[in-house]
């Protein structure tokens, strides 16, 4: 596959609105040892994206300033001393940035094969989500079957994916999302019941559902502004995984009683700022457990809008609105 001296990337031209976004011409990046260039068919839009835009989420020291976490494409060149790999393999990878471009270089140990069900457009729009998904509602999280599991935000890139690995690790799994057609949403790809938050205190509804008991384990994105809920909605020996502050890094006058009394376990995690080795980690369990799952139709990405990449400042829009059901995406037209 002959590997062309320049390529298209996006960059921010300093932080503010969408309309910082900009496409520039650079040389491709050659690959490290270690490390694999692909060919970028579709890069997936998240949250941290568009935080990095604003100036308030920077890539870790020595990375690429290019944003984009996850890709689909093919194989174009190896790194020395990787192996397992060829060059015209389809692949989605997690990557520490510079996805948002024709050509991205990833570890190795972060690269999964596309799924046969799957386009490259659809395999891109896994990685990021099923990484986070795995790692803190399964591994940090331990969910198990029959238990019951708690996303909020259950109609976004990494709701729509928990809901789905709560479901076939056998949990009961309750969404919380910002109006009746999200709830349907939720619902329909599995939820056993979602909660308008705008109509409803959360809270209340799953003490409700739960017939007093609460849930086991809740993924949450929100932070201060749910924790007091959070808690009081958590079972005896529950569990809360914290992945992002929306509304509030810094809880005050919360009640510490109910976390003793209950033996809850609070925690939390980042996925970008982990280092390789534990990506590769989760990467093996994902390719033994969650992709014979994709690969059976049994788990599938959900595709909200695709955007080409000149297009990149739309998608950052649509992700600030809030509007989309599942994932927003950008296509290199390659």
């Amino acid at each position: 596959m002959p590997v062309p001296d320049t390529m298209r990337q996006i960059r921010f031209e300093g932080s503010g609105a969408p309309e910082v976004i900009a496409v520039e011409t650079v040389p491709v990046p050659k690959p490290a040892p270690g490390q694999v260039l692909i060919e970028v068919t579709a890069a997936g839009v998240n949250r941290p994206d568009v935080m990095q835009r604003q100036g308030l989420y920077p890539p870790p020291k020595g990375a690429t300033e290019i944003p984009g976490l996850e890709i689909g494409g093919r194989i174009a060149a190896l790194g020395e001393g990787v192996s397992g790999f060829s060059v015209g393999d389809e692949v989605c990878a997690l990557v520490i940035s510079g996805g948002y471009a024709e050509f991205a270089v990833a570890e190795a140990g972060q690269v999964l094969p596309k799924p046969s069900p799957l386009s490259l457009i659809e395999a891109a729009a896994l990685p990021e989500t099923v990484f986070t998904v795995y790692s803190t509602v399964i591994q940090r999280g331990r969910l198990q079957k029959g238990e019951s599991f708690l996303v909020h935000g259950g109609s976004s890139g990494i709701g729509t994916t928990a809901i789905q690995i709560a479901k076939q690790q056998g949990a009961t799994v309750y969404a919380t999302a910002g109006s009746a057609e999200k709830c349907r949403f939720c619902e329909e790809l599995g939820a056993d019941a979602a909660i308008d938050y705008r109509e409803a205190d959360f809270a209340e509804e799953i003490k409700r559902l739960t017939d007093g008991k609460g849930v086991d384990v809740i993924l949450d994105m929100v932070g201060a502004a749910y924790l007091a809920k959070n808690i009081a909605s958590l079972a005896v020996e529950g569990r809360l995984v914290q992945i992002a502050f929306m509304k509030g890094y810094k809880a005050e006058s919360v009640n510490l009683t109910p976390i003793m009394l209950k033996r809850l376990t609070i925690t939390g995690a980042t996925l970008r700022a982990q280092p390789k080795e534990n990506k590769a980690a989760i990467a093996d369990e994902l390719r033994r457990n969650v992709w014979p799952l994709i690969e059976g139709g049994k788990i599938k990405p959900i595709i909200h809008e695709t955007f080409p990449m000149e297009e990149a400042a739309k998608a950052h829009a649509l992700m600030e609105s809030s509007a989309h059901l599942g994932k927003i995406m950008l296509v290199t037209g390659r």
